[in-house]
């Protein structure tokens, strides 16, 4: 079975979190032999943007003493071997440079989606 993890939600659980639990999960599964690939649309394609900083990220009076690093976490990822799509469409609307983008990361049009889906078992949307 080969799955693709459509990330949409963008920044869940940052606040707590030193990453993106969609992504941790699809690493760890990954790591155990499961076939998958990840699907960045809407906000999160702002994973894929190269060179991201939270640190200094403070809500209140609460510090993220371990700021996400999710353009890295997309990085190893890709170097485990997921494919990792962002909507073209999304990229542009949102003014992102391709030259900003991480390297690996496989670009798709909004309207090539229903094809891609063609190609997995499962999807799973986040």
């Amino acid at each position: 079975m080969k799955a693709l993890q459509i990330v949409e939600s963008a920044y869940r659980c940052t606040i707590e979190e030193q990453d993106d639990p969609s992504v941790w999960i699809c690493q760890a599964m990954k790591g155990a032999g499961a076939e998958l690939d990840i699907l960045l649309r809407g906000n999160a394609v702002n994973y894929a943007v190269s060179g991201q900083d939270a640190s200094g990220l403070v809500f209140g009076d609460k510090s993220q003493t371990q700021p996400p690093r999710l353009d890295q976490d997309l990085q190893r990822a890709i170097e485990k071997g997921i494919t990792v799509y962002v909507v073209t469409d999304d990229v542009k609307s949102r003014g992102i440079p391709e030259a900003k983008m991480i390297n690996g990361v496989t670009q798709i049009a909004r309207q090539n989606l229903p094809g891609l889906f063609g190609n997995y078992d499962q999807i799973w949307h986040w």
